[in-house]
């Protein structure tokens, strides 16, 4: 497998259920040919993803075109691809320059904290073989607004009538 995505439910008027793309590939290698070049980078080689997997959680993408139905706009499904296209790409950012998080991918390949990940086999070996892209990716990261937790609480508690 070299990657699976998780996409949101409400994307098909049949069914509500959130759906799932694999991406299945007979081989990992390097390709020194450069017979597999992308439209994001047509020079760019892929590099030995063997032993690597790419999880993305792309559940929160999208928006709402009714009470019922999900779309995907083309800038949605360019950032997902964009984000597939730079991890299989020769470059990858392994010394922290580079930066993730936005809508708009960055240059080369970095994980992104809730969206995406790249797992080694030992990784999903931990994991007990699951591919779920959520045990991967993880939690994204929610800015501090500097107000304790146990103000917020006393406050909501305040607000629903239990404060003091």
């Amino acid at each position: 497998m070299d990657c699976r995505i998780a996409l949101p439910g409400q994307l098909f008027y049949t069914t509500q259920i959130p759906v799932c793309l694999w991406f299945l590939t007979k081989s990992k290698r390097a390709d020194s040919r450069g017979g597999s070049r992308t439209a994001l980078t047509p020079t760019a080689l892929t590099r030995d993803r063997q032993g690597e997997t790419l999880f993305m959680d792309a559940r929160n993408i999208g928006s709402m075109v009714d009470r019922t139905h999900k779309e995907l706009t083309s800038a949605d499904i360019a950032y997902i691809a964009d984000t597939y296209h730079r991890w299989r790409m020769a470059d990858t950012c392994e010394d922290g320059g580079c930066k993730g998080g936005s809508r708009t991918a960055p240059t080369m390949y970095v994980d992104i904290a809730g969206f995406c990940k790249a797992a080694t086999l030992a990784d999903i070996k931990a994991n007990d073989y699951v591919l779920t892209p959520g045990r991967y990716v993880g939690a994204a990261e929610i800015a501090d607004d500097g107000i304790a937790f146990e103000t917020k609480i006393r406050k909501n508690l305040a607000v629903l009538g239990y404060g003091e």
